[in-house]
């Protein structure tokens, strides 16, 4: 049997990795950050905040819906798309609690001046 790489660590450390990934494109973040600001269901095209074409931006909203970060639903011929504000607060919780668990020793050697 082939295990994949990502199998040889924890199903938390995984789950990280997966939500993290998510993340890890400045368009992502833009789309994130766009829905935050408007605070409501954007029915219409994203891409037309985004120097991005629109399927380039339809990529990224299915990345960013299947990491559970955002929603999107079909009304007709548009889709309305939404932050989960359940992810993204659990998101916040991960992210923060993944930084608390890493301390440094009073005498790092790699810390700043």
């Amino acid at each position: 049997m082939v295990v994949s790489k990502t199998e040889l660590f924890d199903d938390v450390l995984q789950e990280r990795a997966n939500l993290f990934k998510a993340l890890a494109h400045p368009a992502r973040l833009q789309i994130l950050q766009f829905l935050a600001q408007t605070k409501t269901c954007i029915s219409g095209d994203i891409s037309e905040e985004l120097p991005l074409s629109r399927t380039t931006v339809n990529q990224h909203l299915k990345e960013l819906k299947n990491a559970g970060l955002i929603r999107g639903t079909v009304e007709g011929v548009k889709t309305n798309y939404c932050l989960d504000y359940t992810k993204v607060d659990e998101m916040k919780k991960i992210l923060s609690g993944f930084f608390d668990e890493i301390e440094f020793p009073e005498n790092f050697c790699c810390k700043p001046d």
